[in-house]
Protein backbone atom coordinates (compact mmCIF):
# COMPACT_ATOMS: atom_id res chain seq x y z
CA UNK A 1 0.00 0.00 0.00
CA UNK A 2 1.41 3.34 -1.05
CA UNK A 3 2.05 5.77 1.74
CA UNK A 4 -0.39 8.75 1.96
CA UNK A 5 0.49 11.76 4.06
CA UNK A 6 -2.88 12.73 6.87
CA UNK A 7 -1.94 16.03 5.44
CA UNK A 8 -3.19 14.48 2.20
CA UNK A 9 -5.87 12.52 3.55
CA UNK A 10 -7.77 15.52 4.98
CA UNK A 11 -7.73 17.71 2.02
CA UNK A 12 -10.08 14.98 0.14
CA UNK A 13 -13.05 15.85 2.39
CA UNK A 14 -15.32 18.84 1.91
CA UNK A 15 -13.88 22.24 2.32
CA UNK A 16 -16.58 22.64 5.10
CA UNK A 17 -15.53 20.39 7.78
CA UNK A 18 -16.39 22.72 10.60
CA UNK A 19 -13.16 21.68 12.14
CA UNK A 20 -14.70 18.66 13.45
CA UNK A 21 -11.00 17.19 13.55
CA UNK A 22 -11.01 17.96 17.42
CA UNK A 23 -13.89 15.70 18.27
CA UNK A 24 -11.69 12.78 17.63
CA UNK A 25 -9.24 10.89 19.54
CA UNK A 26 -5.78 10.11 17.69
CA UNK A 27 -6.53 6.42 17.76
CA UNK A 28 -9.49 7.33 16.01
CA UNK A 29 -8.20 9.56 12.86
CA UNK A 30 -5.20 6.94 12.33
CA UNK A 31 -8.17 3.62 12.13
CA UNK A 32 -10.19 6.82 9.67
CA UNK A 33 -7.07 7.16 7.82
CA UNK A 34 -5.45 3.77 7.48
CA UNK A 35 -9.08 2.97 6.40
CA UNK A 36 -9.23 5.57 4.28
CA UNK A 37 -6.03 4.83 2.57
CA UNK A 38 -6.94 0.98 1.92
CA UNK A 39 -10.41 2.07 0.05
CA UNK A 40 -8.89 4.57 -2.00
CA UNK A 41 -6.22 2.03 -3.17
CA UNK A 42 -8.11 -1.22 -3.18
CA UNK A 43 -11.86 -0.36 -3.63
CA UNK A 44 -12.58 2.92 -5.61
CA UNK A 45 -10.28 1.57 -8.89
CA UNK A 46 -12.61 -1.39 -9.33
CA UNK A 47 -15.92 -0.20 -7.89
CA UNK A 48 -17.41 1.09 -11.18
CA UNK A 49 -16.14 -1.72 -12.79
CA UNK A 50 -17.67 -4.30 -9.85
CA UNK A 51 -20.37 -2.59 -10.01
CA UNK A 52 -21.40 -3.06 -13.53
CA UNK A 53 -20.12 -6.48 -13.69
CA UNK A 54 -22.23 -7.47 -10.56
CA UNK A 55 -18.63 -8.70 -9.30
CA UNK A 56 -17.88 -9.61 -5.78
CA UNK A 57 -14.14 -9.12 -5.20
CA UNK A 58 -13.22 -12.44 -3.00
CA UNK A 59 -9.71 -11.43 -2.55
CA UNK A 60 -10.24 -8.55 -0.53
CA UNK A 61 -11.90 -10.63 2.15
CA UNK A 62 -8.80 -11.46 3.54
CA UNK A 63 -7.14 -7.86 3.11
CA UNK A 64 -10.08 -6.43 5.43
CA UNK A 65 -9.42 -9.05 7.42
CA UNK A 66 -5.57 -7.98 8.12
CA UNK A 67 -6.36 -3.92 8.01
CA UNK A 68 -8.30 -5.49 10.97
CA UNK A 69 -11.71 -3.68 10.37
CA UNK A 70 -13.99 -7.14 10.65
CA UNK A 71 -15.58 -7.28 13.66
CA UNK A 72 -13.33 -4.45 14.99
CA UNK A 73 -15.48 -3.34 17.37
CA UNK A 74 -15.91 -6.67 19.59
CA UNK A 75 -12.80 -7.86 21.82
CA UNK A 76 -10.89 -10.58 22.09
CA UNK A 77 -10.62 -13.63 19.56
CA UNK A 78 -8.43 -11.76 17.28
CA UNK A 79 -10.87 -8.99 17.14
CA UNK A 80 -8.93 -5.28 17.09
CA UNK A 81 -11.14 -4.20 20.21
CA UNK A 82 -11.61 -0.60 18.52
CA UNK A 83 -13.68 1.79 20.19
CA UNK A 84 -17.24 3.01 18.48
CA UNK A 85 -16.12 5.83 16.74
CA UNK A 86 -13.15 4.00 15.11
CA UNK A 87 -15.46 1.42 13.83
CA UNK A 88 -18.10 4.40 12.50
CA UNK A 89 -15.42 6.22 10.78
CA UNK A 90 -14.13 3.02 9.39
CA UNK A 91 -17.74 2.27 7.82
CA UNK A 92 -17.72 5.70 6.70
CA UNK A 93 -14.51 5.49 4.90
CA UNK A 94 -15.11 2.40 2.77
CA UNK A 95 -18.83 3.77 1.85
CA UNK A 96 -17.13 6.26 0.28
CA UNK A 97 -15.88 3.88 -1.82
CA UNK A 98 -18.57 1.55 -2.19
CA UNK A 99 -21.38 0.24 -0.25
CA UNK A 100 -21.48 -3.03 -1.03
CA UNK A 101 -18.18 -3.08 1.40
CA UNK A 102 -19.72 -0.98 4.21
CA UNK A 103 -22.03 -3.73 3.89
CA UNK A 104 -19.33 -6.49 4.28
CA UNK A 105 -18.07 -5.62 7.06
CA UNK A 106 -21.40 -5.21 8.56
CA UNK A 107 -22.63 -8.20 7.72
CA UNK A 108 -19.77 -9.99 8.43
CA UNK A 109 -18.34 -8.19 11.73
CA UNK A 110 -22.14 -6.50 12.86
CA UNK A 111 -24.35 -9.51 12.25
CA UNK A 112 -22.63 -12.72 11.82
CA UNK A 113 -19.82 -12.21 14.56
CA UNK A 114 -22.05 -9.94 16.37
CA UNK A 115 -24.19 -12.90 17.01
CA UNK A 116 -21.57 -14.96 18.30
CA UNK A 117 -19.73 -12.58 20.21
CA UNK A 118 -23.15 -11.67 22.27
CA UNK A 119 -24.89 -14.92 22.24
CA UNK A 120 -22.85 -17.94 21.00
CA UNK A 121 -20.83 -20.38 23.82
CA UNK A 122 -17.20 -20.10 24.87
CA UNK A 123 -17.00 -23.08 22.35
CA UNK A 124 -18.68 -21.19 19.43
CA UNK A 125 -16.68 -18.24 19.71
CA UNK A 126 -13.45 -19.77 19.68
CA UNK A 127 -14.40 -21.75 17.01
CA UNK A 128 -15.78 -19.31 14.29
CA UNK A 129 -14.57 -15.81 15.64
CA UNK A 130 -10.56 -15.86 15.09
CA UNK A 131 -11.36 -16.96 11.41
CA UNK A 132 -14.18 -14.30 11.01
CA UNK A 133 -12.13 -11.61 12.43
CA UNK A 134 -8.84 -12.92 9.92
CA UNK A 135 -11.15 -12.91 6.97
CA UNK A 136 -10.04 -16.75 6.53
CA UNK A 137 -14.06 -17.57 6.71
CA UNK A 138 -17.29 -15.40 5.86
CA UNK A 139 -20.47 -15.16 8.12
CA UNK A 140 -23.36 -14.48 7.31
CA UNK A 141 -26.90 -13.52 9.62
CA UNK A 142 -30.20 -15.07 8.01
CA UNK A 143 -32.95 -13.53 9.48
CA UNK A 144 -35.38 -11.58 6.82
CA UNK A 145 -38.18 -14.11 5.03
CA UNK A 146 -39.91 -13.38 1.78
CA UNK A 147 -42.90 -12.38 3.23
CA UNK A 148 -42.41 -10.61 6.30
CA UNK A 149 -38.91 -8.21 6.39
CA UNK A 150 -40.25 -5.87 8.83
CA UNK A 151 -42.22 -7.95 10.43
CA UNK A 152 -39.57 -10.66 11.89
CA UNK A 153 -41.99 -12.11 15.04
CA UNK A 154 -43.90 -13.43 12.35
CA UNK A 155 -41.23 -15.93 10.92
CA UNK A 156 -42.28 -19.19 9.10
CA UNK A 157 -38.83 -20.64 9.72
CA UNK A 158 -39.04 -23.20 12.25
CA UNK A 159 -36.60 -25.37 14.77
CA UNK A 160 -37.68 -28.56 15.96
CA UNK A 161 -36.30 -31.30 18.38
CA UNK A 162 -35.23 -34.42 16.77
CA UNK A 163 -33.50 -36.37 19.81
CA UNK A 164 -30.49 -34.45 20.55
CA UNK A 165 -31.02 -32.35 17.06
CA UNK A 166 -32.09 -30.23 15.90
CA UNK A 167 -33.92 -29.76 12.56
CA UNK A 168 -34.16 -27.01 10.35
CA UNK A 169 -37.35 -25.77 7.79
CA UNK A 170 -37.93 -22.35 5.68
CA UNK A 171 -36.90 -19.53 3.77
CA UNK A 172 -34.40 -16.78 3.87
CA UNK A 173 -34.59 -13.82 1.68
CA UNK A 174 -31.73 -10.86 1.02
CA UNK A 175 -29.04 -12.57 3.14
CA UNK A 176 -25.93 -11.10 2.67
CA UNK A 177 -23.28 -13.16 1.74
CA UNK A 178 -25.58 -16.61 1.93
CA UNK A 179 -23.75 -17.97 -1.07
CA UNK A 180 -20.25 -16.90 0.12
CA UNK A 181 -20.65 -17.71 3.31
CA UNK A 182 -18.93 -20.11 5.76
CA UNK A 183 -21.22 -20.41 8.74
CA UNK A 184 -24.57 -18.73 8.70
CA UNK A 185 -26.33 -17.22 12.00
CA UNK A 186 -29.98 -18.36 11.38
CA UNK A 187 -32.88 -17.29 13.36
CA UNK A 188 -36.25 -19.78 13.92
CA UNK A 189 -38.94 -20.03 15.77
CA UNK A 190 -38.95 -22.90 18.43
CA UNK A 191 -41.51 -24.24 21.14
CA UNK A 192 -38.93 -22.09 23.28
CA UNK A 193 -39.52 -18.66 21.14
CA UNK A 194 -37.37 -17.69 18.38
CA UNK A 195 -33.35 -19.08 19.02
CA UNK A 196 -30.40 -18.38 16.52
CA UNK A 197 -28.74 -21.33 15.07
CA UNK A 198 -24.84 -21.60 13.77
CA UNK A 199 -25.27 -23.28 10.59
CA UNK A 200 -22.33 -24.48 8.38
CA UNK A 201 -23.47 -23.63 4.72
CA UNK A 202 -21.95 -27.14 3.97
CA UNK A 203 -24.79 -28.53 5.94
CA UNK A 204 -27.40 -30.83 3.83
CA UNK A 205 -30.71 -29.02 3.14
CA UNK A 206 -28.91 -25.45 3.20
CA UNK A 207 -28.90 -23.69 -0.53
CA UNK A 208 -28.38 -20.04 -0.96
CA UNK A 209 -29.00 -18.57 -4.31
CA UNK A 210 -27.95 -15.34 -5.73
CA UNK A 211 -30.27 -12.61 -6.16
CA UNK A 212 -28.81 -11.40 -9.70
CA UNK A 213 -31.42 -8.70 -11.05
CA UNK A 214 -30.02 -6.31 -8.57
CA UNK A 215 -30.00 -2.54 -9.59
CA UNK A 216 -28.27 -1.90 -6.47
CA UNK A 217 -25.45 -2.87 -3.96
CA UNK A 218 -24.66 -4.90 -7.46
CA UNK A 219 -21.22 -5.64 -6.17
CA UNK A 220 -22.37 -7.38 -2.98
CA UNK A 221 -24.21 -10.57 -2.47
CA UNK A 222 -27.62 -11.19 -1.60
CA UNK A 223 -29.56 -14.37 -1.56
CA UNK A 224 -32.52 -16.40 -1.51
CA UNK A 225 -31.59 -19.68 1.18
CA UNK A 226 -33.79 -22.62 1.68
CA UNK A 227 -33.55 -24.87 4.60
CA UNK A 228 -35.07 -27.79 3.70
CA UNK A 229 -34.67 -30.18 6.76
CA UNK A 230 -31.46 -28.91 7.84
CA UNK A 231 -30.16 -31.39 10.63
CA UNK A 232 -27.81 -29.68 13.58
CA UNK A 233 -26.49 -31.04 16.75
CA UNK A 234 -27.72 -29.83 19.87
CA UNK A 235 -24.80 -27.58 20.45
CA UNK A 236 -25.81 -25.92 17.15
CA UNK A 237 -28.04 -22.93 19.42
CA UNK A 238 -26.63 -19.91 20.28
CA UNK A 239 -27.68 -20.81 24.07
CA UNK A 240 -27.36 -16.92 24.69
CA UNK A 241 -30.08 -15.88 23.06
CA UNK A 242 -34.03 -16.72 23.08
CA UNK A 243 -36.46 -14.30 21.70
CA UNK A 244 -36.67 -11.02 19.22
CA UNK A 245 -33.83 -9.15 21.71
CA UNK A 246 -31.33 -11.65 19.67
CA UNK A 247 -31.53 -10.59 16.70
CA UNK A 248 -32.69 -6.98 17.62
CA UNK A 249 -29.23 -6.30 19.45
CA UNK A 250 -27.31 -7.66 16.15
CA UNK A 251 -29.33 -4.90 13.99
CA UNK A 252 -28.62 -2.64 16.08
CA UNK A 253 -24.92 -3.09 16.00
CA UNK A 254 -25.27 -2.86 12.19
CA UNK A 255 -27.84 0.17 12.20
CA UNK A 256 -24.89 1.88 14.08
CA UNK A 257 -22.29 1.37 11.64
CA UNK A 258 -25.10 2.91 8.67
CA UNK A 259 -25.12 6.04 10.45
CA UNK A 260 -21.83 6.72 9.99
CA UNK A 261 -21.28 4.33 6.19
CA UNK A 262 -23.87 6.63 4.52
CA UNK A 263 -21.80 9.82 5.43
CA UNK A 264 -19.06 8.88 3.36
CA UNK A 265 -21.83 8.05 0.13
CA UNK A 266 -22.45 11.45 0.91
CA UNK A 267 -19.14 12.74 1.19
CA UNK A 268 -17.87 10.99 -2.45
CA UNK A 269 -21.26 12.50 -4.08
CA UNK A 270 -20.83 16.27 -2.92
CA UNK A 271 -16.97 16.18 -3.54
CA UNK A 272 -17.74 15.44 -7.32
CA UNK A 273 -20.16 17.54 -7.73
CA UNK A 274 -18.29 20.64 -6.13
CA UNK A 275 -15.25 19.62 -8.32
CA UNK A 276 -16.84 19.92 -11.44
CA UNK A 277 -19.03 22.99 -10.63
CA UNK A 278 -15.61 24.47 -10.59
CA UNK A 279 -14.53 22.97 -14.12
CA UNK A 280 -17.37 23.35 -15.98
CA UNK A 281 -18.35 26.46 -18.04
CA UNK A 282 -21.62 27.82 -19.14
CA UNK A 283 -22.87 31.40 -19.55
CA UNK A 284 -19.06 32.36 -19.47
CA UNK A 285 -18.97 31.37 -15.52
CA UNK A 286 -18.09 28.21 -14.02
CA UNK A 287 -21.21 26.25 -12.17
CA UNK A 288 -19.42 27.18 -9.06
CA UNK A 289 -20.10 30.78 -9.70
CA UNK A 290 -24.01 30.59 -10.07
CA UNK A 291 -25.88 31.44 -6.95
CA UNK A 292 -28.28 28.24 -7.65
CA UNK A 293 -25.64 26.13 -7.53
CA UNK A 294 -23.91 27.92 -4.62
CA UNK A 295 -27.49 27.28 -2.78
CA UNK A 296 -27.26 23.40 -3.75
CA UNK A 297 -23.84 22.74 -2.65
CA UNK A 298 -24.52 24.59 1.14
CA UNK A 299 -27.57 22.78 1.48
CA UNK A 300 -25.43 19.22 0.63
CA UNK A 301 -22.69 20.85 3.09
CA UNK A 302 -24.65 21.79 6.12
CA UNK A 303 -26.76 17.73 6.23
CA UNK A 304 -23.23 16.37 5.32
CA UNK A 305 -22.12 17.96 8.70
CA UNK A 306 -25.19 17.92 10.46
CA UNK A 307 -24.93 14.13 10.16
CA UNK A 308 -21.27 13.79 11.20
CA UNK A 309 -22.29 15.64 13.94
CA UNK A 310 -24.80 13.33 14.89
CA UNK A 311 -22.97 9.70 14.67
CA UNK A 312 -19.97 11.42 16.64
CA UNK A 313 -22.62 12.18 19.46
CA UNK A 314 -24.78 8.65 19.22
CA UNK A 315 -21.01 7.18 18.86
CA UNK A 316 -20.04 8.62 22.48
CA UNK A 317 -23.08 7.58 23.88
CA UNK A 318 -22.39 3.92 22.22
CA UNK A 319 -19.40 4.01 24.04
CA UNK A 320 -20.44 5.28 27.65
CA UNK A 321 -22.99 2.69 27.17
CA UNK A 322 -26.29 4.68 27.42
CA UNK A 323 -27.19 4.35 23.36
CA UNK A 324 -30.74 3.61 23.29
CA UNK A 325 -32.43 2.17 20.07
CA UNK A 326 -34.66 4.47 19.48
CA UNK A 327 -31.17 7.32 19.35
CA UNK A 328 -30.03 4.56 16.38
CA UNK A 329 -33.19 4.96 14.81
CA UNK A 330 -32.79 8.87 14.50
CA UNK A 331 -29.28 8.57 13.27
CA UNK A 332 -30.08 6.19 10.87
CA UNK A 333 -33.17 7.58 9.61
CA UNK A 334 -31.43 10.74 9.21
CA UNK A 335 -28.56 9.86 7.80
CA UNK A 336 -29.63 7.66 4.85
CA UNK A 337 -32.51 10.24 3.93
CA UNK A 338 -29.65 13.30 3.82
CA UNK A 339 -27.25 11.41 2.01
CA UNK A 340 -29.76 10.13 -0.57
CA UNK A 341 -30.65 14.03 -1.03
CA UNK A 342 -27.14 14.98 -1.16
CA UNK A 343 -26.87 12.15 -4.05
CA UNK A 344 -29.83 13.86 -5.81
CA UNK A 345 -29.05 17.29 -5.19
CA UNK A 346 -25.64 15.99 -6.69
CA UNK A 347 -26.45 14.86 -10.00
CA UNK A 348 -28.58 17.74 -10.24
CA UNK A 349 -25.09 19.48 -10.78
CA UNK A 350 -23.59 17.30 -12.75
CA UNK A 351 -26.44 17.36 -15.12
CA UNK A 352 -26.61 14.75 -17.61
CA UNK A 353 -23.05 13.49 -17.42
CA UNK A 354 -24.13 12.62 -13.57
CA UNK A 355 -26.04 9.61 -14.74
CA UNK A 356 -22.82 8.11 -16.47
CA UNK A 357 -20.16 6.31 -15.11
CA UNK A 358 -17.90 9.36 -14.85
CA UNK A 359 -19.21 10.34 -11.70
CA UNK A 360 -20.06 7.82 -8.63
CA UNK A 361 -23.09 9.45 -8.12
CA UNK A 362 -25.87 7.53 -9.56
CA UNK A 363 -23.81 4.49 -8.20
CA UNK A 364 -24.16 6.10 -4.39
CA UNK A 365 -27.54 6.63 -5.20
CA UNK A 366 -28.77 3.35 -5.77
CA UNK A 367 -26.64 1.37 -3.26
CA UNK A 368 -28.56 4.25 -0.85
CA UNK A 369 -31.55 2.99 -1.76
CA UNK A 370 -30.92 -0.51 -0.76
CA UNK A 371 -29.26 0.58 2.61
CA UNK A 372 -32.33 2.89 3.25
CA UNK A 373 -34.55 -0.17 3.05
CA UNK A 374 -32.37 -2.61 5.31
CA UNK A 375 -31.86 -2.99 8.71
CA UNK A 376 -35.34 -0.85 9.00
CA UNK A 377 -37.12 0.86 6.57
CA UNK A 378 -37.96 4.85 6.99
CA UNK A 379 -41.06 3.90 8.26
CA UNK A 380 -39.82 1.57 10.96
CA UNK A 381 -37.50 3.42 12.42
CA UNK A 382 -40.16 6.73 11.73
CA UNK A 383 -42.25 4.59 14.23
CA UNK A 384 -39.40 3.32 16.64
CA UNK A 385 -38.78 7.47 17.32
CA UNK A 386 -42.43 7.72 17.62
CA UNK A 387 -43.13 5.40 20.44
CA UNK A 388 -39.80 6.81 21.93
CA UNK A 389 -41.52 10.62 21.94
CA UNK A 390 -45.13 9.97 22.39
CA UNK A 391 -45.20 6.82 24.34
CA UNK A 392 -47.77 4.98 22.28
CA UNK A 393 -46.73 2.37 20.13
CA UNK A 394 -48.25 2.45 16.73
CA UNK A 395 -47.42 -0.84 15.27
CA UNK A 396 -47.83 -4.55 16.15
Amino acid sequence: MSTTSAAQLRAEAPALDLDCEHLFTGEEIAWRDKVRAFAQERIVPVADADFEDRHFRRELVGELGRLGVLGMHLEGYGCAGAGAVSYGLACLELEAADSAWRTFVSVQGSLAMSAISMWGSEEQKQRWLPDLAAGRAVGCFALTEPDGGSDPKSMRTVARRDGGDWVLDGAKRWIGLGSVADVAAVWAATDEGVRGFLVSTDTHGFTATDITNKLSLRASVQCDVLLDGCRLPGDAVLPGATGLRGPFSCLNEARYGIVWGVLGAARACLRAAVERSRERRVFGRTLAELQLTQGKVADMAVEYQKGLLLAAHIGRLKEAGTLAPAQISVGKLNNVREALAIARTARTILGADGVTSDFPVMRHMANLESVRTYEGTDEIHALVIGQAVTGYRAFA
